[in-house]
């Protein structure tokens, strides 16, 4: 020991002999955690307080150590901050258009298909003149495929971005093509089942099946290749493709005059078979641009299933909330319906004109989600570590002007899609938009779709920031309770009123009020998702360094 002494001594000694010990406890450990780790090293060499009283004039060990700390923390060892570069104005204005394109890219297809509609009277799976059994039957097929298939993409979406960004594009080609393989699987075994059941049950005649089936298969496909192309950021090729595989129906409906039914059977086919040769391709070329060296190998796939099984939940959880509804009005039993569910037109077209409120939203999304992830990582060079409180309610007020900015946008996105519907259809009588505002059942429906879908594109916006801290388990925790109660009200909703009870909120029939459970599991997913991201970004510190 250098402070070896055990009788008082000056002032100007005792700051001598103090700054010695310091030395020697940084020696031990650079930086102790508190005042009681400082104890601690001090009687491991064996300090006690007849000791530090004789040689500092300190009451016990413990007040010893707190003046140490106290003057370790006034020298504290630090590491001098990284300047933050900050962006130049022209750049940064692209960065913010190209992000809320890639955003709004992604719904892209959804309004294609439906401008298709208007246009055409059909798109790559639909069309306005189908019979109600056939319509049934491709609702049915669409509905599965997408519940089905979205926990594949969504854990595609996750390992294979998460290889990409390390540029091990190999990996992410093996890992994507064994879910891609993986969702095939499941969606074979689904078929199985669907005509298994069926047999056993007579559900529905063979020939409705056998579309359902069809057209389940075909679009699994193409969902789990468009979620390739958005990781690759290639999402305007998946567009390309919608408009080429509409073409194609066109082709074949109109010049060909084949049944409408072969028509979108075969271009989904083709439509199928160019998205997997294209992601193929598409991996191929950024694995020859990749730099050479030793890749890592690829983890067990019992850790992958594992480690990606939240985003998996995820996926089937909300494309089941989306749909849900739709199961319950379709299956209400307010009128002649010859099977266990019976499409409805009237509640379908409300809805699927009120889900184009979330393009504008998605865009604004992906932009507010990038500037909140870039300024925490950013900011993590900015703050001591002494600083965390400042740095977490920085944050919090950044996250609530962002939420503000999208619940606004999103109202004003639902109200310019509503006047805009209204302004264009009533020029267009014959357009099959018209009985958004002429039927109504189906404004009724339009209006509550648009409350319902204004609340979801908030409660997408704090799943993101979620997903982008690594926290999908809070994500799921949000979701699922919403789900539940999506189920419980649009349920008792629809039958309630089946039975009388919900006669006094309009003259619609019982299975319009099957969107009420839409909006409610909304009003829910807002509050618990919000919920969860202020309890992450409270707590902001603690959370990056288990994310790291």
């Amino acid at each position: 020991m250098v402070v070896a002494e055990t009788k008082s001594a000056d002032g100007f000694e005792q700051e001598k002999w103090l700054d010695e010990l310091i030395e020697e406890i940084r020696a031990r450990h650079l930086q102790p955690e508190d005042r009681y780790e400082v104890t601690a090293i001090l009687e491991s060499f064996g300090w006690n307080d007849e000791r530090a009283r004789m040689a500092f004039g300190v009451q016990d060990v413990f007040e010893l150590a707190s003046l140490i700390w106290d003057k370790m923390q006034q020298s504290i060892l630090f590491t001098p901050f990284a300047p933050i570069e900050k962006q130049k104005l022209g750049r940064l204005i692209f960065e913010i258009i190209q992000q809320f394109f890639r955003g709004m890219i992604f719904a892209l297809p959804m309004a294609v298909s439906v401008l298709s509609m208007l246009t055409l009277k059909f798109s790559l799976w639909s069309y306005e003149n189908l019979s109600v059994a056939t319509a049934t039957a491709i609702g049915i097929g669409t509905i599965a495929s997408f519940i089905i298939v979205g926990g594949f993409t969504q854990a595609i979406a996750r390992r294979g971005f998460f290889y990409i960004m390390l540029g091990y594009y190999n990996m992410a080609r093996k890992m994507t093509f064994y879910f891609i393989r993986l969702g095939f699987l499941v969606c074979i075994g689904v078929c199985l089942l669907l005509y298994g059941v069926n047999v056993v049950f007579n559900l529905f005649p063979y020939a409705m099946i056998s579309i359902a089936i069809l057209y389940f298969f075909f679009l699994n496909t193409i969902w789990l290749s468009v979620t390739v192309y958005y990781i690759l950021r290639k999402e305007l090729v998946f567009t390309c493709l919608i408009v080429l595989g509409i073409f194609l129906v066109w082709l074949f409906f109109d010049v060909f005059k084949m049944s409408i039914i072969v028509s979108q059977l075969i271009a989904l086919l083709v439509v199928s078979f160019l998205s997997l040769m294209l992601v193929a391709k598409y991996f191929s070329d950024a694995e020859r641009k990749m730099e050479k060296g030793i890749a890592p190998q690829m983890p067990r796939i019992s850790i992958t299933l594992f480690s990606t099984m939240p985003y998996f939940i995820y996926g089937f959880i909300y494309f089941s909330f989306l749909f849900v509804d739709r199961v319950f009005s379709w299956s209400t039993p307010d009128s002649f319906i010859p099977y266990i569910v019976w499409f409805r037109g009237p509640y379908e077209i409300g809805l699927d004109f009120a889900l184009l409120v979330l393009i504008v939203p998605m865009g604004i999304s992906e932009v507010v989600v990038s500037k909140l992830i870039k300024d925490i990582y950013a900011s993590q060079k900015g703050y001591m570590g002494t600083e965390t409180k400042a740095m977490n309610q920085r944050f919090l007020r950044m996250y609530l002007k962002m939420s503000a900015w999208m619940a606004a946008i999103s109202v004003v996105s639902a109200l310019l899609l509503y006047m805009t519907a209204k302004a264009f259809f009533v020029h267009h009588p014959q357009s099959i938009g018209l009985t958004l505002f002429t039927n109504p059942t189906t404004h009724f429906v339009f209006l509550w779709g648009l409350t319902g879908y204004v609340l979801i594109a908030s409660a997408l916006l704090n799943a993101v920031i979620l997903f982008s801290l690594s926290q999908p388990a809070l994500v799921a925790k949000a979701i699922i309770p919403a789900f539940g109660v999506n189920m419980i009200v649009g349920f008792l909703a629809t039958r309630w009123a089946h039975f009388g009870f919900g006669h006094d909120i309009g003259n619609n029939p019982g299975y319009t009020y099957a969107v009420f459970g839409l909006v409610a599991g909304g009003i829910l997913f807002v509050w618990l998702s919000t919920r969860n991201v202020w309890k992450v970004l409270s707590e902001l510190d603690y959370y990056m360094y288990a994310a790291s």
